[in-house]
């Protein structure tokens, strides 16, 4: 059980994030949600706001402080697709949001997290990469290396404060279902010309298990990495795809 843990976790009020407000509010847990947009599950506290912002990230910090009276998990989850298309194509302030949203906004949470987790004896923080971070992805250069970023500063922070008792670990979700995935398909086939109904077969035939995963299969692993029962589990990075094999777009001919 995640009794009494005060989590807070960026994009909480839908998709994945929401996926794991649920959880861990069903484990016990007392959760703080943030995000642009949206309204929390049942038995979350809500800040609106932009993470991306340092000073309204300060001021997220101060509020979970005072209203939680401090911090044991952090999953820094919020993110964007980001533009779609080849690299010649895609303009600068793609480029800046998506590296904004994805990597900033990670940055400026952890710095904050980890003296609250210090305070607190130790705790958990989990950053939302995705499979793109590790193998590449085809017209999604933005999104792409902003993930491959959010790996690199999960791995360097695990190193600096585990002597504190406060591990750092990566999530890595494959193709989810919903309503981010739906919009990303239609991108893709507005770029391509290749129909929405083909492109999601494309994406399925990627994957061992031939399925797209679900916002709570990613919840499900966040509640157990925050778990006494991940207790050295460290500095990892943890694929929930369904045994991804290529995001190289089999649609191209």
């Amino acid at each position: 059980m995640a009794d009494q843990q005060r989590v807070l976790i960026t994009g909480g009020a839908s998709g994945i994030g929401r996926a794991m407000a649920e959880a861990f509010v069903a484990d016990g847990a007392r959760v703080y949600v943030a995000d642009v947009a949206g309204d929390p599950p049942d038995g979350c506290d809500l800040s609106i706001l932009d993470v991306s912002d340092a000073d309204a990230v300060d001021e997220l910090f101060d509020d979970v402080a005072a209203t939680m009276g401090g911090l044991d998990v952090l999953c820094a989850n919020v993110g964007i697709a980001g533009p779609v298309g080849p690299i010649e194509d895609l303009d600068v302030e793609g480029w800046d949001l998506t590296m904004a949203v994805n990597v900033r906004s990670a940055f400026l949470c952890c710095r904050r997290a980890v003296p609250m987790l210090r305070e607190a004896g130790g705790g958990s923080i989990l950053l939302t990469s995705s499979t793109a971070g590790v193998t590449g992805f085809p017209m999604r250069s933005p999104y792409a290396a902003s993930k491959y970023a959010v790996i690199g500063l999960s791995d360097t922070l695990a190193m600096e404060v585990g002597e504190f008792g406060i591990r750092v670990n990566t999530l890595c979700p494959g193709s989810v279902d919903g309503d981010r995935m739906r919009r990303v398909i239609e991108a893709e086939a507005e770029v391509t010309g290749v129909p929405v109904a083909e492109l999601r077969g494309a994406y399925e035939k990627q994957v061992s298990m031939r399925t797209f995963v679900e916002g709570r299969d990613i919840a499900a692993m966040a509640v157990f990495l925050a778990s006494p029962a991940a207790r050295y589990v460290n500095g990892q990075t943890i694929a929930v795809d369904g045994g991804l094999e290529t995001l190289r777009n089999t649609w191209r001919r």
